[in-house]
Protein backbone atom coordinates (compact mmCIF):
# COMPACT_ATOMS: atom_id res chain seq x y z
CA UNK A 1 0.00 0.00 0.00
CA UNK A 2 2.59 2.94 -0.79
CA UNK A 3 -0.02 4.86 -2.85
CA UNK A 4 -0.50 7.51 0.58
CA UNK A 5 2.40 9.00 1.48
CA UNK A 6 3.03 8.86 5.10
CA UNK A 7 1.57 11.96 6.01
CA UNK A 8 -2.37 11.15 4.35
CA UNK A 9 -1.80 7.48 6.29
CA UNK A 10 -1.60 8.94 9.56
CA UNK A 11 -4.51 11.72 8.45
CA UNK A 12 -6.42 8.22 7.06
CA UNK A 13 -5.99 6.27 10.32
CA UNK A 14 -6.83 9.32 12.79
CA UNK A 15 -10.66 9.63 10.74
CA UNK A 16 -10.96 5.95 10.67
CA UNK A 17 -10.74 5.96 14.22
CA UNK A 18 -12.81 8.98 15.34
CA UNK A 19 -15.77 7.47 12.60
CA UNK A 20 -14.63 4.08 14.88
CA UNK A 21 -17.43 1.81 12.38
CA UNK A 22 -14.46 0.61 10.13
CA UNK A 23 -12.70 -2.15 12.06
CA UNK A 24 -11.08 -3.50 9.46
CA UNK A 25 -9.83 -0.25 7.70
CA UNK A 26 -8.33 0.53 11.20
CA UNK A 27 -6.77 -2.50 11.14
CA UNK A 28 -5.25 -2.05 7.88
CA UNK A 29 -4.12 1.37 8.29
CA UNK A 30 -2.57 -0.15 11.67
CA UNK A 31 -0.64 -2.50 10.00
CA UNK A 32 1.03 -0.30 7.14
CA UNK A 33 2.16 2.38 9.73
CA UNK A 34 3.76 -0.28 11.76
CA UNK A 35 5.16 -1.48 8.72
CA UNK A 36 6.41 1.88 7.90
CA UNK A 37 7.97 2.60 11.27
CA UNK A 38 5.45 5.27 12.11
CA UNK A 39 4.46 6.96 15.58
CA UNK A 40 1.09 8.85 15.10
CA UNK A 41 -0.43 6.59 18.01
CA UNK A 42 -1.75 8.44 21.70
CA UNK A 43 -0.02 7.15 24.39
Amino acid sequence: MKIMSNEQLVVSYRDALKSGSEKEWIRVLKMEITKRGLKPFKK
